[in-house]
C-alpha cells in the first residue's frame, strides 16, 4: 500500500470515528432543572447522579434563589424542570403555564417558621404591626404568613412585609434591618439563634393553610421522554425512603449529610434537626388523597384565592387537578 493510500485510509478512519462520536454526542439528550436549598431529598439524587447514569442524560442543575425565579426561567423555555413550593406553583399554574406537578419533595410541616428576632418587641401576630417582616413574595411562607395574620385579625397592610429572597433575609438580620422572617433552612437555623419561633407552618396549616414542595415538569417535555420522568421518580422514591429509614442516625460527618449541605450552602451540623421538620411521602404516599390524587389540586386552589387577593394574580382556575399528574408515579410503581 503506497503512502498516498494509507494517509486516505487513515483520514478515513478517522472521519468515521468523528461522525461517530457526533452522532453520539447528538443523540445524547439534556435536561436543564432548577433546584433551589431546601433540604430534601433530591440533593442525595443530585449528588449520586443515577438519574444520568440510569438513563444517559445529561443534567444541567442551576440553582434558583426562589420559586418566582424558578417559574420565570420554566416559562421562558430554558428550564424543563424545577422544585417549587406550593405558593409559586399555583401562580405559575393561574397564568396558564403549562407544567404538571409529578411529585411531592416534602409535607412543609414545621420546616418554614416565623421569627421574631430578639429584642424586636414582636411576641405575636397583633405585635407585629409597623414592624419589619422579611420573607419571598409568591412563596409558601408569604402565603401562610399573610393568612395566618388574618385568622388572628391583623390587618396586613398595616405590617411592613418586605419582599427578601432567603439570602438577602440572613443578610437582614445580621445587620439588624429587619424584625422578623418567615423562612425555611438553611437560613431558618441562623435566624433561630437570635430569635423566638412564633408560629410554623405546621401550626398555620392546622388553621387550615397547608403547602408544600413540590417537583414540576414542562408538560411538553415530560411527554417526549417518559423513561426519563419514570427513572426520575424511582430515584426520588429511593432517596427519600433512604432519609426517612436513616436521617435519625446521620450526624455532621455523615456523607449524606455533607451531599445535602452541599448542593444546599448549608452548615452540615445543621441538616439532620432541619430535614426532621420535613416529612417526606413515599410514591404509595404520593397517589392518596392527601397528595396527588385530589389534595395537592385543592391546596392549590385555597392558594390561588389567596394569591388573586393580594393581586399576584388575575384568575383563578375552576380546577387545578390538570396540573397534577400520577402517571409517572404509577409507573414506576409498575401500576
Amino acid at each position: 500500500m503506497t503512502m498516498q493510500k494509507r494517509f486516505v485510509l487513515k483520514a478515513g478512519i478517522a472521519a468515521a470515528a468523528l461522525a461517530l462520536t457526533g452522532a453520539v454526542c447528538a443523540q445524547q439528550k439534556t435536561v436543564t432543572f432548577a433546584n433551589q436549598d431546601m433540604l430534601v431529598p433530591l440533593r442525595l439524587v443530585m449528588e449520586s447522579g443515577e438519574v444520568e447514569k440510569a438513563t444517559g442524560y445529561k443534567i444541567n442543575w442551576r440553582m434558583f434563589s426562589g420559586g418566582g425565579d424558578v417559574i420565570r426561567a420554566m416559562a421562558s423555555g430554558d428550564v424543563q424542570m424545577g422544585e417549587l413550593g406550593s405558593s409559586p406553583l399555583t401562580a405559575a399554574a393561574s397564568q396558564g403555564q403549562d407544567i404538571k406537578l409529578f411529585w411531592v419533595s416534602a409535607d412543609i410541616a414545621s420546616a418554614e417558621a416565623l421569627v421574631a428576632r430578639d429584642g424586636s418587641g414582636v411576641t405575636n401576630f397583633k405585635s407585629m404591626e409597623g414592624k419589619r417582616i422579611g420573607v419571598p413574595f409568591v412563596s409558601t411562607a408569604h402565603y401562610q404568613l399573610i393568612a395566618a395574620l388574618g385568622k388572628e385579625g391583623v390587618d396586613a397592610r398595616k405590617v411592613n412585609i418586605m419582599n427578601m429572597r432567603p439570602p438577602e433575609i440572613a443578610a437582614a438580620w445580621e445587620r439588624g434591618d429587619i424584625d422578623g422572617t418567615f423562612v425555611w433552612d438553611p437560613v431558618l437555623a441562623k435566624v433561630k439563634q437570635k430569635g423566638k419561633v412564633l408560629a410554623t407552618s405546621g401550626s398555620i396549616a392546622q388553621m387550615g393553610f397547608p403547602t408544600f414542595e413540590g417537583i414540576v415538569v414542562s408538560s411538553k417535555f415530560a411527554q417526549e421522554n417518559p423513561e426519563f420522568m419514570v427513572a426520575f421518580v424511582k430515584a426520588l422514591n429511593r432517596a427519600s425512603a433512604q432519609v426517612r429509614d436513616n436521617l435519625s442516625k446521620w450526624n455532621a460527618d455523615s456523607a449524606e449529610v455533607k451531599a445535602i449541605a452541599k448542593w444546599c450552602k448549608a452548615d452540615p451540623k445543621d441538616v439532620p434537626a432541619a430535614m426532621s421538620l420535613y416529612k417526606f411521602p413515599s410514591a404509595e404516599e404520593q397517589l392518596t388523597a392527601q397528595w396527588l390524587d385530589g389534595g395537592a389540586a385543592k391546596a392549590m386552589a385555597n392558594t390561588a384565592t389567596f394569591l388573586k387577593s393580594q393581586g399576584r394574580i388575575q384568575e383563578v382556575k375552576p380546577d387545578y387537578s390538570a396540573f397534577v399528574t400520577d402517571v409517572y408515579v404509577k409507573k414506576a410503581l409498575g401500576k
